[in-house]
């Protein structure tokens, strides 16, 4: 059975487990059960690299960062998951709509820093630079579609 661990607006700490029952009712919209309580959740925006969700969970705006079994078991013994390294070029994650570009060429980013922000499914999705660099070249343009994997941003 695969553990997941979230961290609720870094406060409460929740294990999620595959017995949470959870329903589709709309485009990002969710009814969860857990421990037989029910909880109506939005998905307002979700960002990969970080593992962080923003949720509406019954009316109410939650941060959750998420941890897999992985993050958990170096976080058990005393290491660093974070290791910065440089990036050729960010891709889109997920097939959508480039919203907003936030960084041009030229500009040097860190790893974390949001360079573009991406809608797919009604969701805006922030993406963020894994890594230090560069930004050599802008491949898309705003208010353009882009597929899954498809270059956004060329860096050096």
């Amino acid at each position: 059975m695969s553990i997941y661990k979230a961290t609720i607006n870094d406060k409460a700490e929740l294990a999620i487990t595959e017995d949470i029952d959870i329903v589709q009712t709309g485009d990002g919209q969710y009814h969860a059960l857990l421990d037989g309580k029910p909880f109506a959740t939005v998905v307002a925006s979700v960002d990969m690299a970080s593992k962080e969700v923003v949720l509406k969970v019954n009316g109410k705006r939650k941060t959750v960062k998420l941890q897999d079994e992985y993050d958990i078991l170096v976080k058990k013994m005393g290491l660093s998951a974070n290791v910065a390294h440089k990036v050729s070029a960010i891709k889109a994650p997920m097939p959508g709509l480039v919203l907003s570009i936030l960084v041009e060429a030229g500009q040097t980013v860190a790893q974390g820093e949001p360079m573009l922000i991406l809608e797919a499914m009604k969701m805006e999705n922030v993406i963020k630079s894994p890594g230090e660099g560069t930004v050599k070249k802008v491949v898309v343009e705003k208010g353009k579609p882009v597929d899954k994997g498809e270059v956004l941003i060329e860096m050096q």
